[in-house]
């Protein structure tokens, strides 16, 4: 089957793109501002799909209650061409998963990490109890793309909206058909570092990793006027009382690329490990003492890139 991409969508001017994504053309300028964006429309992004992520989708009346008090962020906020980052965490306050949220009609539609969901489906089928919610695999019926370098038109059917963490990381969309990409995985992957993101479990430690430690503050992945949800008071706690010790740090990698777990060393002592890399660049935990140190992984030296969105402790 040819791939329905995005020089075979129809093309549309500006106001009817806008609209597809949820974007009065009124407020057009102000939009942006917020998103900084640099391109002009009709210049076509990079697009590549995401192999490495799957598809839950949950129905039923109860379904934005449900998730509602579950996860990180405010699904009240998902609505056509927005969509919400938001995480699973287990009562102590540690990351489990994390995913954005869609809506796709009548279902909410999970972009998670493709080995995490059938333990996603588990643990949200664990809370379901009496609401009228379903929780379905659909990894073989969508798939998932990333854009980036513009703003991508839509083909009918697809759904997509701005990636929510930064608005440099471009746009995330979900389709039933395959989509003629022009970028590949490690592409993305490069782009995803440069921003200094994180990929799942890639970069995250199930049941050991605080939301604070991986950015989920600065990258919009919690809000802390929603109410209660999974994890809520040690997450709260640790903002309030700054106890974050260690963080998620971009690295630049002069030498070869350490394996993830590599331990990281710093005058002599462990300062943490080399999490997802590629090329001379990647993720890796640190603590925030260590930063200023010359640090050792395997047999490449780490440089800490403290990007502008990140917020650190003084």
């Amino acid at each position: 089957m040819k791939g329905a991409g995005l020089s075979d969508a129809p093309r549309h001017d500006y106001r009817t793109l806008m609209r597809s994504a949820g974007i009065l053309p009124n407020r057009l300028p102000a939009w942006l501002a917020r998103v900084g964006a640099r391109t002009q429309f009709g210049r076509m992004p990079r697009l590549a799909p995401l192999p490495n992520r799957g598809i839950l989708a949950i129905a039923g009346a109860d379904r934005v209650p449900f998730l509602q008090g579950l996860v990180s962020n405010d699904v009240a906020k998902v609505a056509p061409g927005s969509a919400v980052w938001a995480a699973l965490l287990t009562a102590q306050g540690k990351w489990l998963a994390d995913f954005f949220v869609f809506a796709d009609g009548a279902r909410l539609l999970l972009d998670c990490e493709r080995l995490q969901a059938p333990m996603l489906a588990g643990r949200l089928l664990r809370y379901r109890l009496r609401a009228d919610v379903t929780i379905a695999r659909a990894s073989e019926e969508l798939s998932v793309y990333a854009a980036w370098g513009g703003v991508p038109q839509i083909p009918p059917g697809v759904i997509a909206a701005p990636d929510p963490r930064l608005a440099e990381a471009g746009w995330r969309l979900v389709s039933p058909v395959p989509l003629a990409a022009d970028a590949t995985f490690e592409e993305w992957d490069l782009h995803r570092l440069a921003l200094g993101l994180p990929d799942g479990s890639r970069d995250l430690e199930p049941e050991r990793t605080l939301l604070l430690e991986a950015g989920f503050n600065e990258l919009s992945g919690v809000s802390w006027s929603k109410g209660c949800f999974m994890g809520q008071e040690l997450t709260a706690r640790t903002r309030y009382r700054g106890l974050i010790k260690r963080r998620l740090v971009p690295v630049g990698v002069a030498g070869p690329l350490p394996l993830p777990e590599t331990p990281v060393f710093g005058g002599g002592a462990p300062r943490g490990s080399m999490r997802s890399g590629r090329a001379d660049l990647g993720l890796a935990s640190l603590r925030l003492d260590a930063l200023s140190e010359r640090l050792l992984c395997g047999d490449a030296e780490l440089t800490p890139r403290l990007l502008a969105w990140m917020r650190l402790p003084a």
